[in-house]
């Protein structure tokens, strides 16, 4: 049994505790979250204890692990603490906003060895999954373009939009780490557009809500990306792999596979509402990977320089729509 500390109580974090609460290898031992109300209502319904402190966390001797779900700002310093406490961690994304700030806790994760699960569900979509097995497997030949989508289905909040890190770091950094999972090679070079088009005051806010990316891997293969903050028709993502033999797709993912035919007309059920309703699955999933790396003492994957790549892409994307050209990509390694 795998006891866990839980650090924020917001939307996220309250998914992966009521995941790890269900899992019969797991339980919430604690959980600390800056709004205090939160932490004891979660804590409630779940059984657990509630923190004062992340440092009562990762000082306890009954926590095991430790699940970082707090705001993003916050992300780096909790994890060079766990780090030190050596705690095992599962984090969201992203590690933090500040490059130099990256590379100095992934280097001190690297170093200490200490297994850190980045968390890039999207990985364990059974849909996305099978596309990469097809993708590795050859069934496709040798992989030429690469199409990712992920549009809606409204906007985040402002305040929420202020903090994130902006789109590239936000939403499309999930892309980066899947176009990299799925073709076994790391981006290069990167090329941005994108507008403020959804809601006039995200780009007041500085960032973007429209976007579309064409990555550059080693391989000379190519990966489309776009994304949008809002789809009128439901959350819509998808991607396809197009190769020298054949092309694979993981598509659209409808409420249920029905079709009904009268006449001239097929009417389909529409997508889910929102992109939670579409992946709830694979954050369940995402755990027992984590669960089954600290049980057989393997090396968790996705992993800290998981994060790290995605993130630079990330930091290359930015440059790019900032300058209207394209940038090469970092490959720091620790």
């Amino acid at each position: 049994m795998i006891r866990f500390g839980v650090l924020g109580a917001g939307f996220i974090g309250t998914v992966h505790a009521k995941n790890i609460a269900a899992n019969a290898r797991s339980r919430v031992e604690s959980i600390y979250d800056v709004a205090g109300e939160a932490s004891k209502r979660l804590a409630a319904s779940l059984g657990a204890r509630v923190a004062v402190s992340p440092d009562e966390i990762l000082s306890d001797e009954r926590v095991d692990a430790v699940l970082i779900a707090s705001s993003t700002n916050t992300h780096a310093e909790l994890l060079r603490r766990a780090i030190a406490a050596r705690k095992p961690v599962y984090c969201e994304k992203p590690i933090d906003l500040d490059m130099e700030r990256v590379r100095s806790v992934v280097d001190e994760g690297c170093r200490a060895g200490v297994p850190v699960f980045m968390g890039f569900s999207r990985r364990f979509d059974a849909n996305h999954l099978a596309l990469r097995e097809a993708v590795r497997g050859g069934a496709i030949g040798k992989l030429e373009m690469l199409h990712l989508t992920s549009r809606g289905p409204v906007p985040p909040p402002i305040s929420y939009v202020r903090v994130s890190g902006g789109q590239f770091r936000d939403q499309t950094i999930h892309f980066f780490d899947l176009a990299a999972w799925i073709s076994g090679e790391d981006p290069v070079e990167v090329f941005a557009a994108g507008a403020a088009l959804v809601d006039p005051a995200i780009g007041e806010a500085g960032d973007i809500d429209t976007s579309m990316l064409i990555l550059k891997l080693p391989s000379g293969a190519l990966c489309h990306l776009d994304q949008s903050r809002r789809s009128a028709y439901g959350y819509d993502e998808r991607i396809e792999a197009f190769g020298s033999q054949g092309m694979v797709e993981s598509q659209r993912k409808r409420t249920r596979d029905v079709s009904l035919s009268t006449g001239k007309h097929i009417v389909l059920d529409g997508l889910h509402p929102g992109w939670f309703e579409r992946l709830e699955p694979s954050f369940a999933r995402s755990l027992d990977a984590f669960l089954d790396s600290l049980e057989r003492g393997i090396s968790p994957s996705p992993s800290l320089v998981d994060g790290l790549r995605a993130q630079q892409v990330a930091e290359a994307a930015l440059e790019s729509l900032r300058t209207n050209r394209p940038v090469k990509v970092d490959t720091w390694r620790p």
